[in-house]
């Protein structure tokens, strides 16, 4: 089993590991430097995908829980056409973040062969519990990832870290926004959406997360957008 590395909501360090992995330079991660209308008019368009890092917490857990329980209760279905993979690895969930990003924009981004294309295809027709499994034993994409931070820190920087942070995607898919954690067992309809109006949408459930915790500040959100 590999070990993964936390990652940070670094744009420069993310697009490194994303090139890696083989998608096209003419996608990039940037930061969304606020979440209320005039800051997200900074933000290049058109966007693919927003990642919101946040707090671990007591309520997110219970915000998890019941929001699971009553999809179950509904007799709700994971929708096909939209690519979640299930966390199985701690420290794991920046990398699933960026490949839900990716994974449900191919449409959009020309994937180089290499490993993140080899993955995805590996990945067809599989649950998103084997999809997550099939991600834990790719151990040359979280190698990817180590060797990015090995080339940006002083030997020996690299330790082993408790992470208390967490890394969910927000994409437009068929008229809808969908939230995607792999801690979650779903992904998350939030309503309707389109291209054009998915970072505004995308906002406004960031800005619900931020609600739930009140006395944290450990928030960042970025975007996948086009390379200037």
């Amino acid at each position: 089993m590999a070990v993964a590395l936390p990652m940070e909501s670094n744009p420069e360090t993310m697009n490194k590991y994303l090139q890696k992995l083989g998608v096209s330079d003419k996608w990039r991660m940037v930061d969304v430097i606020g979440l209320e209308e005039d800051a997200l008019n900074w933000v290049p368009r058109p966007v693919l995908a927003i990642v919101l890092l946040f707090p671990l917490s007591d309520a997110y857990e219970k915000h998890r829980r019941d929001q699971e329980s009553d999809l179950l209760s509904k007799g709700s279905q994971a929708p096909k056409d939209v690519f979640h993979l299930k966390q199985v690895l701690s420290n794991v969930c920046g990398t699933i973040a960026l490949v839900h990003s990716v994974a449900n924009n191919t449409h959009n981004i020309e994937l180089k062969d290499g490993l993140l294309k080899n993955y995805l295809k590996e990945a067809k027709g599989l649950d998103a519990t084997a999809k997550g499994a099939l991600l834990e034993n790719s151990t040359a994409i979280l190698d990817a990832y180590r060797e990015i931070v090995r080339s940006g820190n002083e030997a020996g920087a690299e330790a082993d870290e408790v992470v208390n942070n967490h890394f969910v995607t927000f994409i437009h898919k068929d008229g809808h926004l969908f939230e995607l954690d792999g801690r979650k067992s779903f992904p998350i309809n939030h309503g309707p959406t389109t291209p054009e109006r998915l970072l505004e949408d995308a906002a406004k459930v960031c800005r619900e997360f931020i609600a739930r915790e009140p006395d944290n500040i450990g928030f960042n959100v970025v975007a996948l957008v086009p390379s200037q």
